[in-house]
């Protein structure tokens, strides 16, 4: 409801006599005073059942018994309240609750620079410089630890039936968890709809980023529902593929073409990357897999004298490499490569570099959810070319995609 024009100008009056609007103390402040007292007193003549000053009151059982003062904090800042007692001490406040020490809004701010990447020490400086307000290291821990409990239940929500496409990646952090700083992997896994969005199903911390602990996420995203998957998206992982397929037995695996590049590479001379790497684009950009062989080969024949374990390497990894050769460029353009995740973990790593050292695991399971929370809400668009994708997938898994699209949304949304 829109504030009236007349008290507006009311109140303006006395900032025409010299008195701050926006500062300690100021206008803002008074007013935001006056409304959570003028509130209290209204809590309190409901808990009552007559009106301050009602004869009805007198010699009447319970009654008003002063007040106490009180600082809460606010999104913008401290304010002192007066709270209204009653003698029989049977008054329970709802707007500001006995103990409470923040109101709405102050939470919500605190987590907000929490998920930007800020420290404690900085979230306890920004209050300060902004808001006048001097909040212990302890208190900021409590308002972002409230948030693990929605990372429990976001962690163990059902899942949709169906992921045409999953990418899974890891990356990296340094806690103390148990003794001695030591890294440990942040395992990250992005489904994409049957919607063309893409949704990240969950987070796992591991010692070590492994094919056996792989295989344990894959079992709980089966446990929470997902029943296939048409191709799943790694890096270069020893054991990555088996693990894939020992979970879900029918689902393909595309290898990363840019991390077997970024591998070939890191065995040539800074002179000679440009020319290998020039060389290579006709292996993975070939029509055909034919083609990409035979473009292997001619790879082999002029650089294996001088790099000979590059082209023995894409051997080595060629029935993963090659998936994306069955496929038409829409979907080729979609799972040739795990960037999709990388971005993300881009974004995360720019979040997390203010900290090189977490406390425990929980400390970054709070940090890494809040992140993704911010970052998913960018996701509002499919990604490219997924209408004609989606009618691919719809042609060449016939037997495992559902009766129609239509049908498939209202089931698996």
């Amino acid at each position: 409801m829109p504030i009236r024009k007349e008290l507006i100008d009311e109140l303006m009056k006395d900032a025409g006599n010299g008195v701050d609007i926006f500062g300690e103390d100021g206008l803002l402040d008074q007013l935001k005073k006056a409304v959570v007292e003028r509130a209290l007193e209204a809590e309190m003549t409901h808990h009552l059942g007559y009106e301050k000053g009602a004869p009805e009151g007198r010699n009447g059982g319970n009654s008003r018994n002063g007040h106490t003062p009180k600082t809460v904090i606010g999104k913008d800042g401290p304010v002192q309240i007066q709270t209204p007692r009653d003698r029989d001490a049977t008054f329970e406040p709802k707007l500001v609750r006995k103990r409470q020490k923040r109101i709405n809004g102050f939470d919500d701010t605190v987590i907000s620079l929490y998920a930007r990447g800020m420290t404690v020490r900085e979230i306890r400086q920004h209050l300060r410089e902004i808001y006048a307000t001097d909040v212990s290291p302890e208190l900021i821990s409590a308002v972002t630890s409230e948030v693990l409990e929605e990372v429990r239940a976001w962690q163990s929500r059902p899942l949709s039936q169906l992921y045409p496409i999953l990418y899974l990646d890891a990356l990296f952090v340094t806690t103390k968890e148990g003794g001695p700083a030591r890294r440990k992997a942040v395992n990250i896994v992005i489904g994409v709809g049957l919607d063309g969005l893409k949704h990240v199903l969950g987070i796992w911390i591991c010692e070590n980023e492994g094919a056996k602990f792989w295989l344990s996420v894959l079992t709980e995203l089966k446990n929470r529902g997902v029943r296939d998957i048409f191709i799943a998206c790694v890096d270069g992982l020893t054991g990555f593929g088996d693990a894939i397929r020992a979970a879900f037995p029918h689902a393909l695996v595309q290898r990363c073409i840019v991390h077997q590049i970024r591998t070939s590479l890191a065995f040539v001379s800074y002179t000679d990357r440009k020319a290998v790497a020039g060389a290579l684009k006709p292996v993975y950009r070939a029509s055909t897999e034919a083609d990409g062989l035979e473009a292997l080969e001619q790879f082999a024949a002029e650089w294996d004298e001088r790099y000979p374990t590059i082209a023995r390497s894409w051997r080595a990894n060629w029935s993963e490499l090659s998936t994306f050769f069955a496929f038409p460029e829409q979907i080729r353009r979609a799972i040739y490569t795990t960037n999709a995740i990388e971005s993300m973990n881009y974004s995360l790593r720019k979040i997390l570099k203010n900290r090189s050292l977490f406390p425990n695991d929980e400390a970054v399971e709070k940090l890494v959810y809040l992140a993704l929370r911010n970052l998913e809400k960018k996701w509002t668009m499919p990604i490219k070319g997924w209408k004609a994708a989606l009618n691919q997938f719809a042609i060449l898994f016939e037997e495992r995609f559902p009766s129609s699209v239509e049908r498939a949304f209202t089931h698996f949304a």
